[in-house]
């Protein structure tokens, strides 16, 4: 055996036929029961999920600071005008149109994820692609990204459901001690619907059992088989769509249209960085095809799932957006986790504190956890099989690809990343993860478009279920837009962005290049 060259091992790609093949290797391939039906259901369980909740609140309203500084500053802030900003600005009314611009750049990077899913139907998404188009180090670089990318969002969104959670029990005239359905740290403190303080900001003894327990509960459905855990998820969606429907259908009678003037209150900027806060909670489609392997027919399957998630998807989002800001004025959303159950229990409290709104903000709170159970469901699915993946092609400890016997399901990645995620969420307040779960979603998307001007100029002449029309045009687009949108994130979060690179790129240099199946060549 003669070792392989580095630069040559850094850029070595797997053949497409390679990696079908590996994935019918006995003890290491998936069981196949999901049709486009489940898909989009499971894309539709990712996306509307938490951003429609929770992170349109800060979408509209932005975030505001004591001083302002440079790190918090929007990175195209900083390069157009060299100044700093004391927050983020956000869209107001005109989050519709961030929403638009987000639903644009999603359809376009789905378009390219569609072409390489019908071509490579395998677990492992963006990972998968770019280790066929771009070499070993570039697919390291975006399963790093993903597993980054998943947990965050799944710690977002579990901390989000705790705190519908206690909603729900405020609804029904319980209260918990705040000790143990709040974060040990809370860098903004805790207040409550008065505006009195409950925790100073800073660390606490207490501990998030609600988010805790979900992630662990959800874990167990995903070990024991895709099939039950796509029906259960079926079901919540369902129930969901149907809550979010009946708030939009009891929210046009009190609309105030005074609440849109004006419309755009801080611009065209406002309207990027909205697009930039909310985006993550459109990485659905991206979650279905994580799940390719376990298709019966993904060159027909995955196209529909992928493109019918975001076409639903958007537009419960500008109803539910436009309904939203029409409720109440779009600044006192500030720093509000739930924006649409405080909204109708503002107007509920407006008019006696019963009635209609009282029990349409009962529904909705049962839409909103149903929501955020079948996002965690989804990412922890996608984060497990990105692990899943990497462990098969050597990247990570054999492990994490192990089968379990009797469910079929890589059952020790997804134990490991439900043990990941359900602890810091019982412990930290990590919302500004959202914004590290934006830039790696995008960085993906870049990577997946040019993925597909690669394939087309490598390998014009293989089959494809679904070929993305106008020749490189709409991948350049996807290109394009993506950068555009991560440069209406803050500058920590690029700071951030990079670290974790870092710290990837050790561990790739430092473990997984000496045992992957490229580090030495007869």
């Amino acid at each position: 055996m003669r070792r392989a060259s580095l630069p040559s091992q850094l850029l070595a790609r797997k053949s497409i036929d390679k990696l079908i093949e590996g994935a019918d290797e006995p003890g290491h391939s998936l069981k196949k029961s999901l049709g486009p039906w489940s898909l989009t259901a499971l894309g539709i369980g990712a996306v509307i999920g938490s951003g429609i909740f929770t992170v349109i609140g800060t979408a509209i309203s932005g975030e505001q600071f004591d001083t302002a500084s440079y790190i918090n500053t929007p990175l195209l802030h900083w390069l157009m005008y060299h100044t700093a900003l004391p927050g983020r600005p956000g869209a107001g009314p005109a989050i519709a149109i961030s929403l638009v611009l987000v639903a644009v750049v999603c359809a376009l990077t789905g378009l390219c994820y569609a072409e390489l899913a019908s071509m490579i139907p395998i677990a492992g998404s963006a990972y998968t692609y770019t280790y066929a188009t771009m070499g070993e180090l570039v697919a390291w670089i975006i399963g790093w990204d993903l597993i980054l990318e998943y947990a965050g969002s799944n710690m977002t969104v579990s901390v989000g459901f705790a705190a519908h959670v206690v909603d729900l029990f405020d609804w029904f005239g319980l209260h918990p001690a705040a000790t143990w359905i709040s974060p040990a740290y809370l860098p903004e403190g805790l207040q409550d619907f008065a505006g009195n303080w409950i925790y100073r900001p800073g660390w606490h003894f207490g501990f998030n059992i609600p988010a805790f327990l979900i992630v662990l509960i959800l874990t167990v459905i995903l070990v024991r088989g895709i099939r039950e855990s796509a029906s259960a998820n079926n079901a919540m969606v369902a129930l969901k769509l149907i809550a979010i429907l009946i708030f939009v259908f009891a929210a046009i009678s009190f609309i105030h249209p005074r609440y849109y003037h004006p419309y755009m209150p801080n611009g065209w900027s406002g309207v990027l960085t909205g697009g930039s806060i909310i985006f993550f909670t459109y990485i659905g489609f991206d979650s279905v095809s994580t799940a390719a392997e376990e298709c019966r027919n993904p060159q027909r399957d995955l196209p529909v799932g992928i493109i019918a998630t975001l076409v639903v998807c958007t537009v419960l989002y500008v109803a539910v957006a436009v309904c939203l800001t029409g409720l109440v004025p779009w600044q006192s959303m500030v720093g509000d986790a739930a924006p649409v159950v405080n909204a109708l229990k503002k107007l509920s409290m407006a008019h006696g504190g019963g009635g209609e709104l009282h029990w349409v903000r009962l529904i909705v709170l049962f839409g909103a956890i149903l929501g955020m159970i079948s996002s965690i469901l989804v990412y922890q699915l996608g984060q497990s099989r990105v692990w899943f993946s990497m462990s098969r092609d050597g990247l990570l400890p054999k492990v994490f690809s192990n089968v379990h016997p009797v469910f079929r399901t890589p059952a020790f990645s997804t134990w490991v990343a439900g043990i990941v995620v359900a602890i810091p969420s019982g412990l930290f307040d990590i919302g500004t993860l959202a914004d590290l779960s934006n830039i790696g979603t995008l960085f993906a998307f870049v990577l997946v478009s040019l993925g597909v001007i690669v394939l087309r100029y490598r390998e014009p002449d293989r089959h494809r279920g679904f070929l993305v029309p106008g020749g490189p045009i709409i991948p350049a687009l996807s290109v394009l837009f993506c950068f555009l949108l991560m440069a209406g994130l803050p500058i920590i979060t690029w700071y951030r962005f990079i670290i974790w690179l870092v710290i990837g790129l050790c561990i790739y240099f430092l473990y997984s290049r000496h045992r992957s199946e490229f580090a030495s060549r007869r």
